[in-house]
């Protein structure tokens, strides 16, 4: 009896604009709109800056979506959520991840993983929308709907946190070029 030769397996290279089209479309899938990210940015950011629009939230939204770390944690909680529905998960963790654990912080560690990208009014912001779960985040964390989102309401106020932390540093860098002072310029946060 001949053995076949293994075949050489070719060597892993990281597609990066793959990922950045799974990360949209994997929120798409789970039901999570941009817009709706969006808004969520606009909540947050509206009061400091009257004048906003819900363009450059997008817009903002859109950026931080283009970091791969924050491509990572998406792509792993959803994950994570979509095992848990499927009960593929170790029967303990299964049991925390489906029931959305108070006690069981991993999703909010995921979510630091994002606003630690954007500082410390990211981590602030997150911990306001958290708390209150306005728009998409109120549909994300109802538990009667049917999808577990464990991991992506936490993902989702994340990076409207992140996009609104962007926006607060770019702006003040906006108001520095305004005034005509020494700015390390528009690239600061990206």
């Amino acid at each position: 009896m001949d053995i076949e030769p293994r075949k050489a397996k070719a060597p892993y290279s990281l597609n990066s604009k793959k990922v950045a089209d799974a990360t949209k479309m994997w929120l798409e899938k789970r039901g999570v709109k941009i817009e709706e990210i969006a808004e969520l940015v606009m909540l947050l950011q509206k009061k400091y800056y009257p004048n906003l629009t819900m363009e450059e939230c997008i817009h903002n939204v859109e950026q931080v979506l283009k970091k791969r770390e924050v491509q990572n944690a998406v792509l792993t909680g959803i994950q994570l959520d979509i095992l848990s529905e499927q009960g593929l998960l170790i029967p303990e963790l299964q049991d925390m991840i489906a029931n959305d654990e108070g006690l069981y912080g991993v999703d909010e560690i995921l979510a630091f993983s994002i606003v630690n990208v954007y500082g410390s009014i990211g981590f602030t912001n997150y911990g306001y929308v958290d708390k209150l779960k306005p728009g998409v985040l109120e549909r994300l964390n109802d538990k009667t709907l049917g999808p577990c989102n464990t991991f992506l309401d936490d993902i989702v106020g994340a990076v409207a946190a992140s996009a609104s932390s962007r926006i607060a540093h770019r702006k003040q860098t906006e108001r520095e070029m305004e005034q005509g002072e020494e700015t390390l310029g528009q690239d600061i946060v990206r």
